[in-house]
Formats: structure tokens, C-alpha cells, sequence
């Protein structure tokens, strides 16, 4: 009776299991999706992967690209904030997530923009695309060329909104994401003006707006960036989140909840900010090297602040070595290398940098090497 009993006990653990999966832990973070990646910002480093590069569909994290497009368009003059968008047929006609855009409507890019950043707006996502290039066809096609030059090898679009019902081959992965939502982050940084909202309003305050990531409200220092959500993808979101100069990116796709999907990225967040540390390394003194032939007999050097992120234990034992030729030849100019710097953490490298000329110094030219005797001469008399 015993053994049976022993038995019965042993297969109702195995149903457990099997109903309720362990979640996975890697260097201390309790990972509840099938892809994740943490980034840093700044830098592009990749402080957590699992599953990184596995090919998922993105659902609304799409609009990210789309963000990307706009911004880029907004910050060259292209189109401004201000400009009128008038709705078409087809935006018009988006399901899902919406603001409920009418034919012929007018809304400005600004607001349009809310609408997408904000509730994950597929019609206002659409709008705006045949907006900046003139289809959402050709809107698609700049997408992916984009994607091409970021690097983003695992990705396909085939819409601006994430809508997959109707296709296979709108694909990305966690990487792929990080990467385009460092590129809309650091180099358009006003988005953030929008991805922080919670509430709003457009129509002149007749339609609220409520933002559908709720980092921004319930995690410190949560500043973007876009959920999404179909029965192909899961749930899916590109985070971001800013402590003492520690910008992170954070991608979950294809988590089984919300609730799963934010509390992996809480975790992410709390594992960068915990032990990582945003580093600016730079050298303020001057360096100084020697010209030979030149119309100056020596000049100084400067080197560009570098970003690093570093773990927080290596910060503390930053040192730094400079490695200059002795001599550097005659004509010198400004930008020229002329050395590095080596940045360690005890005998460690962990970064290098050159140190470049601080101006342009020309060669002597024979009546100035003539001058420089007879000057010297009569020091000498």
C-alpha cells in the first residue's frame, strides 16, 4: 500500500512539472520567457542573453522601427510635429489596438505619434508611415533597409504595426530589437518625452490615452519603451529604464502573461542596476609629444571621453597607461594618431583609445631652418 501511495505521490509532482515550468535562473536572474537580452545603451553591451537570436514574432515591439522612421524624419525637417496628417482609407480600416481614426481625419504628427507610442495605435501607426513616404509599402521597404544597416540579421517586416494574422515572415528577435531600440533611444532621444506618459489625451482632450507599458508608472527610473502582444507572439516588450547614468534596454518576447512579461523585466533592470556601472573614461591632463621638423618642437595630444560599462567591483580600480611614439615627423596634422591610452582595471585591459594631435604643426621650410641658426647663433654670440 505504501508503494502505491509512494507512487501516486511521485506522479502528481511529475504533473506539476509539466503544468507549472521551472523558471530559468542565469547569474542571479529569474528568467520567465523563452528570449530575453539586456543591453546597455550607451555602449551596445550586452550584459544578459538567453535565447538571443531566436526568430519570434515582435508583435507592437514592430513599432519601434516605425518610431525610428518618424524621429528620423522629425529631427531632419523632413516632417514636423506640427504638420497635419489626414487619415486614409487603409489606416483607417486597422484592427487591434487603435484610436479609432476616421477617413479624411486630421491629426497632427505630434498626436498621431502619442497615439502610437502611448496605446499601441495600428491606425495611427499606418498614418503616419504613408505620411513620411508617401505608402506603407514604401514605409515597409524603408523598414527593412534600416533594419539591413543596423545589423539586425533575423529580421523581416512586412507591416508597420505588428498585425500578424494574415502573415508568417514578420519576424525579428530579442537582439535585433535591442538594436533598434538603442538606435531610436540614443540618437532621437525626444521620444522619451512620449514613452514616458501615462495618461493623455488628444481630440482636444476627448480621447484618453493610457500608456499600455506600466514600467513607466510601477518601476523606478522606467522611461519607454513599447509592449506587444498577439496569440502568435506572446507577450513582448522592449523596456527601457535610466539609474545614475545607466541606460537599459531590457527585451522579452513570447512570455506567457503581462505579469510574467514585466516582472522578467523588473528583474533585468534590478540585475543591471545592481551590478553594473556606467563609466565615462576620459584623460583631462595634457600629453604632450615631440615634433621633429617641425615649426613647433613639441605639442599636445587629446583623446575623446569613452564610454564603458563596467562591473561595479572594477570600477574602483580603474588606471590608465599612455603609450606615445617618441618622436613624430614634421608635418603634424590636427586628428592625426599619435599614441593611445590604455585603460585598465589592475593588469586587465579593458579598454583603449587614441590619442590624437591637438593641432596641425607644418614642416620647417629651409628659410625657416636658416632662421632657427642665425637665431641660434647669436644666442650664442
Amino acid at each position: 500500500m505504501r508503494r502505491f501511495r509512494g507512487l501516486a505521490f511521485f506522479m502528481a509532482f511529475l504533473c506539476m512539472v509539466l503544468l507549472f515550468p521551472i523558471p530559468v535562473y542565469a547569474d542571479g536572474v529569474e528568467v520567465e520567457a523563452p528570449s530575453v537580452l539586456l543591453m546597455e545603451a550607451e555602449s551596445g553591451t550586452v550584459l544578459y542573453e538567453k535565447n538571443a537570436d531566436e526568430v519570434r514574432h515582435p508583435a507592437s515591439v514592430t513599432k519601434v522601427m516605425t518610431l525610428l522612421l518618424v524621429f528620423e524624419a522629425i529631427d531632419s525637417g523632413k516632417i514636423k510635429m506640427t504638420d497635419a496628417v489626414t487619415v486614409s482609407d487603409r489606416a483607417a480600416s486597422m484592427g487591434g489596438s487603435q484610436v479609432f481614426l476616421e477617413v479624411g481625419e486630421k491629426m497632427s504628427v505630434e498626436d498621431m505619434v502619442k497615439s502610437v507610442v502611448v496605446c499601441s495605435a495600428n491606425d495611427a501607426a499606418v498614418a503616419l508611415a504613408e505620411f513620411v513616404a508617401g505608402s506603407e509599402s514604401a514605409f515597409v521597404d524603408q523598414m527593412n533597409a534600416k533594419a539591413l544597416a543596423l545589423g539586425m540579421k533575423n529580421t523581416h517586416f512586412d507591416n508597420t504595426n505588428g498585425l500578424d494574422d494574415t502573415t508568417e515572415t514578420h519576424l525579428t528577435s530579442s537582439r535585433d530589437i535591442a538594436l533598434m531600440s538603442r538606435e531610436l533611444i540614443v540618437n532621437h532621444p525626444s521620444v522619451l518625452n512620449y514613452t514616458t506618459i501615462w495618461q493623455d489625451t488628444i481630440r482636444g482632450g476627448a480621447f484618453t490615452l493610457t500608456n499600455t507599458n506600466k514600467l513607466v508608472r510601477f518601476y523606478s527610473g522606467a522611461n519607454g519603451l513599447k509592449t506587444g502582444f498577439t496569440s502568435k507572439s506572446g507577450y513582448c516588450i522592449s523596456a527601457t529604464a535610466k539609474r545614475d547614468g545607466l541606460q537599459l534596454i531590457a527585451v522579452i518576447m513570447g512570455a506567457e502573461s503581462s505579469d510574467k512579461r514585466n516582472l522578467t523585466a523588473k528583474r533585468l533592470f534590478d540585475y543591471g542596476f545592481a551590478n553594473y556601472s556606467y563609466v565615462e573614461l576620459s584623460y583631462q591632463e595634457n600629453v604632450s609629444f615631440r615634433v621633429t621638423g617641425g615649426v613647433k618642437g613639441a605639442s599636445f595630444g587629446k583623446t575623446l571621453p569613452l564610454a564603458k560599462v563596467l562591473p561595479k567591483e572594477k570600477k574602483g580600480t580603474l588606471n590608465y597607461e599612455i603609450q606615445l611614439a617618441e618622436s613624430v615627423t614634421a608635418p603634424v596634422y590636427e586628428g592625426d594618431v599619435i599614441g593611445k591610452i590604455v585603460y585598465k582595471s589592475k593588469d586587465l585591459v579593458i579598454a583603449e583609445a587614441d590619442i590624437t594631435a591637438g593641432e596641425t604643426i607644418p614642416k620647417m621650410t629651409f628659410f625657416g631652418l636658416l632662421k632657427k641658426a642665425l637665431s641660434n647663433y647669436l644666442m650664442l654670440e
